[in-house]
């Protein structure tokens, strides 16, 4: 009798086990941790802080809601985030308008692309001294951004003002400082400034025009609209994109990321929180 009552113990034990009773592990790669509730995947995303950061923290909970968990990685500068994209320790990233990711590819060869347009930021032209276009004295140093990408952009800003005239037949985006035919007030164009350093060189340099991108317009505590001595207007058409590798622009959870941020929901929180120095593209690009 011991001997049956032990052969039925032994039995009723390797059933538990083979039922799942013993210690065994209950998550998977996916996310799924017990059987019955939802799958969530896992995103990173490389940002500025400045709004991108801010802008992909508002669509979190969204994003929670589809079953996506969004980490944000934050970056000071305009040159990692594509490195790391490239190199798979990103997603995706949020920080760059198109021109600049097309001469990134061009210049490096990674295969990443634009999934979705989301934002423009009006670039704009700030001077501690010049209260007016009509005031900025002969000879006056203009400070910019060594992304080349930003070069024709500028100079168009520039000439819509009247401050100066491109050849004829350059395309304006490509323009450099060689392509510039007239320039009446002498304008000094330095192109050779580190685009985060540039409200360093705003406090500084007090004679002179600099042009600051707006998100670290806004990071130095600088608003676009109010302190810029001339800015571009919202019909520009450097719209900042999400950008990923070209092998995941069919991914689905990066085109839910997507639609989040083109969301009516995400456009407001944009037009409320920037008062304009951030305008929404919705998905028109």
């Amino acid at each position: 009798m011991k001997k049956i009552l032990a052969l039925l113990s032994l039995a009723f034990v390797l059933l538990l086990a083979a039922c799942g009773g013993g210690d065994s592990d209950t998550g998977s790669d996916n996310g799924t941790t017990e059987e019955g509730t939802e799958e969530t995947t896992e995103i990173t995303v490389g940002a500025s802080s400045v709004p991108h950061a801010e802008i992909l923290e508002e669509a979190k909970p969204l994003l929670e809601e589809q079953g996506i968990t969004l980490n944000i990685e934050e970056y000071q500068d305009y040159v990692f985030p594509n490195d790391d994209l490239a190199s798979g320790d990103l997603d995706a990233n949020y920080f760059q308008h198109l021109p600049y990711l097309n001469q990134t590819v061009a210049d490096t060869g990674y295969e990443i692309e634009s999934i979705g347009g989301i934002h423009v930021e009006p670039m704009g032209v700030y001077s501690q001294s010049i209260t007016s276009i009509d005031e900025i004295p002969d000879g006056t140093e203009v400070i910019l951004s060594n992304s080349v990408s930003d070069h024709g952009r500028i100079l168009s800003l520039f000439e819509a003002e009247g401050l100066l005239t491109l050849d004829e037949g350059v395309e304006k985006s490509e323009a450099t400082m060689e392509d510039i035919a007239e320039n009446p007030k002498n304008l000094s164009f330095s192109p050779d400034y580190d685009p985060a350093f540039l409200p360093e060189y705003y406090n500084s340099e007090e004679e002179a025009l600099v042009v600051i991108n707006t998100n670290y317009a806004i990071e130095s505590g600088l608003s676009p609209l109010d302190d810029a001595l001339f800015i571009e207007g919202e019909e520009s058409e450097y719209v900042n994109i999400i950008a990923a590798k070209s092998e995941d622009k069919d991914n689905e959870a990066l085109n839910t990321l997507i639609e989040v941020l083109q969301s009516e929901e995400i456009q407001n929180f944009i037009i409320e929180n920037y008062k304009g120095a951030v305008v929404p593209v919705g998905g028109e690009n």
